[in-house]
């Protein structure tokens, strides 16, 4: 798994504020994806952190409900 950059940060963070203006249900689920995999990267290159360990936990939970919801 690649360590996460600032500018795939950004990037999500871009994409979340634009998304809030014009979103669609499969949008807002690919998002929640990205976002789930982000924080999953962030947790491996952060070992020993168990809150971002939580994080990327719950972040995950909530990408797969809404996969299974649409």
């Amino acid at each position: 798994m690649s360590r996460p950059t600032i500018a795939e940060v950004s990037a999500l963070i871009a994409d979340l504020a634009a998304l809030r203006r014009n979103r669609t249900s499969a949008e807002y689920t690919a998002l929640m994806d990205r976002k789930a995999e982000l924080l999953e990267r962030i947790a491996v290159h952060t070992p020993g952190d168990a809150d971002a360990a939580e994080v990327a936990r719950l972040a995950r939970e909530r990408a797969d409900a809404l996969k299974s919801a649409d």
